[in-house]
């Protein structure tokens, strides 16, 4: 058995109670206050883990991620640090997250680059936008945990996540794209280190939007952005001083180059199922 197969086996076999018992910061979704488990509290361990990292993106790390198993059912409530350690990574934890192509009406995908106040993947080319739904009912989808499973839920939540995110870091404003043009594709699975203790373990709900849009950059999130065509994303690809995020290299290997053929059709691929990618 190879090391990838004994970790896709490990996070299989994870039931809710012992995801919680095995993360103790991970607070069970029992009602539709959530908040996860007290983690503002500075200690060596914080001091030493943010040494040097920009303080705003310090303060995002105390966002509520929502913890998921294997088949993204919700169990709980995990603040970004939480999640996006390596030492719980590796014991199989996993949370929600999505990721935007957004396209304008030329077909062009908008990418950007990681800002170098990041403190996973920074100064990396990616995609327009990718980031976690906040464990709350507008993000969860439902305020009703017999819901909240429920891709019909599910998927809406995320798209109010992304929403919420493409203003934020790219100042578009929540109603200059209605929520009908983001065209829910796929969900992939996925886990990857980024540096230092840091790293991604995530289901991934992918979104494609064509649209003509204002842009803001807030500057704190992205430290650069274009345009790209097919071929000048290929090009980019090539040049070995580029680094790109592992999801977004994942989607485009696996997927992007067929969509991007057929935008006006693309709801033609879209896939109820998750994608193991591990």
């Amino acid at each position: 058995m190879t090391q990838q197969e004994a970790y896709s086996d490990l996070v299989q076999s994870l039931k809710p109670e012992d995801i919680l018992k095995t993360f103790p910061d991970v607070a069970p979704i029992t009602t539709t206050n959530l908040d996860p488990r007290p983690t503002s509290k500075e200690s060596a361990d914080d001091k030493q883990l943010f040494d040097g990292q920009d303080a705003e993106q310090i303060r995002l790390m105390e966002e509520v991620c929502i913890v998921v198993d294997w088949n993204d059912t919700p169990v709980g409530a995990g603040s970004k640090k939480t999640c996006h350690l390596m030492t719980n990574i590796n014991r199989g934890l996993l949370h929600r997250a999505f990721s935007v192509f957004l396209f304008d009406e030329n077909n062009r995908l908008l990418l950007q680059k990681r800002a170098d106040e990041k403190i996973t993947f920074a100064n990396m080319w990616t995609n327009t936008c990718c980031s976690h739904p906040l464990a709350i009912p507008s993000e969860l989808g439902s305020s009703s945990l017999d819901e909240i499973s429920d891709l019909t839920f599910s998927m809406p939540g995320a798209k109010n996540a992304a929403r919420r995110k493409l203003e934020h870091e790219l100042g578009i404003p929540v109603d200059a794209i209605p929520l009908e043009k983001y065209k829910f594709l796929t969900r992939i699975h996925y886990a990857s280190p980024s540096t230092g203790p840091w790293g991604e373990h995530e289901v991934d709900y992918i979104f494609i939007v064509k649209a003509n849009v204002p842009l803001d950059i807030n500057i704190n999130e992205i430290g650069d952005s274009r345009y790209v065509s097919v071929t000048e994303l290929k090009e980019m690809f090539k040049d070995e001083s580029l680094v790109f995020t592992p999801w977004f290299k994942l989607i485009c290997e696996n997927y992007l180059f067929k969509w991007w053929d057929d935008l006006d059709n693309v709801e033609q691929y879209q896939d109820d199922k998750i994608t193991h990618l591990l």
